[in-house]
């Protein structure tokens, strides 16, 4: 699915308003809003802990060991998107296993782990054999191709992030300020960081489609440090992240039709945009506590 989509609507260029909105009656876009507001509330709600505790090493790490999970659903002729959740959740408690059992820097062990995986998503789609479809897509993604499966694959990831984070939510903010007075105040550390763990894969397996590889970790970082940037109220910051998140994400869609562009990257463009802007702003000395 991933290598073999043609994207029937490459040539197509959005120039008024009317086109715009015309596009509304196409179940393509329908899906990609849809997809849009998901995934942005997605990223906000699990960006808002990848940031505190710094885990955006981790999330790029996933994000790019999941092009092994793609290249061997192509050479197993699987379905890739059933393929990259099981291995990226596999991945991603692997490695946090690896950091909590060795005596290196987690960013030792993280651009090891790196490197290897994508060394072998590499040979590994150099061994794929006759079409190898758009690549491009992989890297980059594209949110006009995702299906119905792929939202309701999102929306259970999103239900399950908000079932394990809100109702336990200052005791993962008490874990995510001091792990040791979490644990001395009873709270299952272990369980609550490698439930998050793989909440967080599986997030990053959900949302390759729609921005790719390579811009799957800005998709969680940036609408939450944007938001970070603006207040230091947990609540407040994490409510500004999910805004910052599905906004930009729409707002990307409409780049990509106006401008005919990708739409990955114009998400990931647009966001980076507004981090820009934010920060100037709070530079200015305007900022919300």
């Amino acid at each position: 699915m991933y290598l073999s989509f043609d994207c029937h609507i490459a040539g197509l260029a959005i120039i008024n308003v009317s086109d715009l909105v015309s596009l509304l009656d196409f179940p393509f876009m329908q899906r990609a809003i849809a997809g849009a507001v998901l995934m942005g509330i997605l990223g906000g709600l699990l960006g808002s802990f990848v940031t505190l505790r710094q885990l955006s090493f981790f999330s790029h790490a996933v994000g790019h060991a999941a092009l092994v999970g793609v290249a061997l659903g192509v050479l197993l002729q699987f379905n890739p998107t059933w393929m990259l959740l099981p291995f990226t959740l596999v991945f991603g408690v692997v490695v946090l296993y690896f950091i909590d059992k060795t005596d290196l820097a987690s960013d030792s062990v993280l651009s090891i782990v790196l490197s290897g995986a994508l060394a072998i998503g590499v040979i590994l789609t150099s061994l794929i054999k006759g079409y190898r479809g758009n690549l491009m897509g992989v890297l980059f993604g594209d949110i006009l191709a995702i299906d119905s499966t792929d939202l309701i694959l999102t929306l259970l990831v999103l239900l399950g992030g908000s079932v394990f984070l809100l109702p336990t939510l200052r005791q993962q903010i008490l874990l995510t300020l001091n792990s040791d007075v979490a644990q001395v105040q009873g709270i299952p550390v272990q369980l609550y960081r490698y439930g998050f763990v793989v909440l967080l894969s599986l997030a990053v397996a959900v949302a390759i489609k729609a921005v790719g590889v390579l811009l799957v970790n800005a998709f969680l970082v940036i609408p939450a440090s944007t938001a970070k940037l603006m207040s230091h109220h947990f609540s407040r910051f994490l409510i500004m992240s999910v805004i910052f998140g599905f906004t930009t994400s729409l707002a990307g869609i409409i780049v990509s039709g106006i401008f005919n562009l990708a739409s990955g990257p114009s998400i990931v463009l647009v966001q980076f945009l507004i981090f820009i802007a934010v920060f100037l702003w709070v530079k200015l000395g305007l900022k919300v506590t």
